[in-house]
Formats: C-alpha cells, structure tokens, sequence
C-alpha cells in the first residue's frame, strides 16, 4: 500500500499551476521509466515529457499511454539526466519529477542542479528517495544486524560495494540538497510510513482497517520521528 501523501502534495500544485491560468500543466519526469506517475498525470490532463535510459521502459511508457486514451499528451525522450539540458527546453515545466532516480545516479548534486534548471521560476521539482533509516531496521528486523550497522555507518547509507543504490537519504541530507540547488524545500514528509508495516492480512480481517490506515498514513507523513522511518523519502522544492 503506497501513502496518498505524495498524490495529494503534487495534486494541489498542478491545481496551482491550473489557478494560474495553465490549462494543461507541463510535467518532466526524469528516469520515469514505463510511466507509473506519467500516465495518470497525463489522464488528469497535464502534459507529459519522460526522460528515461532504458529503450525497453519507453516502450512500455507508450503502450500503456495508447492504452489510457493518452499518447497525444505524453512524449518520450531517451536520455538521462546528466545530458538533460542536451534533450529537453530548461526552463520549460511546470513540476519536475525525480522520483526513484537519485539514488542511483553518480553526481547527486548535479542531478538536482539540472531537475532545478528544467523548472520553470516559480515552478517546483518533487524528489522520492530511499530512506536510510528504514532500510536500517528493516535489515535489524530480519536479523541482518551487520548491514544495519553499515547502514548506520556509511556516509552514503550502503551496505557495501555490492548495493545496488548509490546512496539512501534522511530528512535532513535530503533538503540540504535541495536547498544547494537553490529550491526553497516546501514539502518535506514520509511516504510508506506505517502502510509496508501493516500486515495485509490485518487489514482484510478488520473492516475498515484499510482507510483507517490510509488516514493515519496521510496524518503521519510529515511529522518527525514518524516521517524519519518511512519507507521513502518526499521532498518538493521551488525554483
């Protein structure tokens, strides 16, 4: 179960672009693979460019774009962001996505500069990231206490030479790299705070249990210590 938090947060911006008089929002989603958030951004009527590597991920991007009756609304552009000023206009959107790409790139700091480039001033760049501390106990959880520790210890939050992330964040690593982009960071919360805690089982055998805990998720997402545990890490910033 994934937290409303993140949905909710970037809603009520593209309503703000909207407020402004924006009929059809321009979004960047950088290393947004086979369109998990561009497809529904572009069902709700914004307009859609994907950066992505992989030639397999834009494939399915734009399958699942026909499919949603929304192909006119959603390009795609095989790149990543170390040449993302080569392969799209800066200054160009109106919110800018990098979600799940941070953790993998080589140059965190210059991957941000150029999120923050691609954003038009005044627009915003929204940044989901592994969370450090949940990776941390959720290996003390199942007894693999010697990588919680490299967790804990490793300046990057790895486990050693063999992760297959760059780097995990906190809260605080997280908006100081932002705020060294030049983004005031506005939003700073949780996602999956409590949700990949509950087991499903509970929540079948309980009626209601379901919206019950995605209130609390939503209630939880931005307070602290709660939001230091969630599974990720959401932080929004203005260009």
């Amino acid at each position: 179960m994934r937290s409303d938090a993140v949905h909710r947060v970037l809603e009520a911006e593209l309503a703000a672009v909207r407020d402004r008089g924006v009929s059809a929002p321009r979004v960047l989603d950088v290393g947004g693979g086979s369109g998990v958030w561009a497809v529904p951004l572009a069902a709700a009527g914004c307009r859609v460019t994907v950066v992505e590597p992989s030639p397999n991920a834009l494939a399915t991007l734009q399958r699942r774009a026909q499919e949603a009756g929304v192909a006119d609304r959603v390009a795609s552009v095989q790149g990543d962001v170390d040449f993302l000023g080569d392969v799209v206009e800066p200054g160009g959107a109106d919110l800018v996505l990098g979600h799940g790409l941070l953790e993998h790139v080589d140059d965190v700091t210059a991957a941000v500069a150029a999120l923050a480039a691609a954003a038009v001033p005044g627009g915003v760049v929204s940044v989901l990231v592994a969370n450090r501390y949940a990776a941390l106990v959720g290996r003390a959880l199942a007894g693999r206490l010697t990588e919680a520790r490299r967790l804990l210890d490793d300046p990057d939050g790895r486990v050693g030479p063999a992760d297959q992330l760059q780097r995990r964040f906190d809260a605080d690593s997280l908006g100081e790299l932002l705020a060294g982009a030049g983004l005031a960071v506005e939003v700073l919360q949780g996602d999956g705070v409590l949700a990949d805690l509950v087991p499903g089982a509970v929540l079948d055998a309980t009626p209601g249990a379901a919206e019950a805990l995605a209130e609390l998720e939503l209630a939880a997402a931005g307070r602290p210590p709660l939001r230091d545990l969630a599974t990720r890490l959401h932080a929004v910033g203005r260009r």
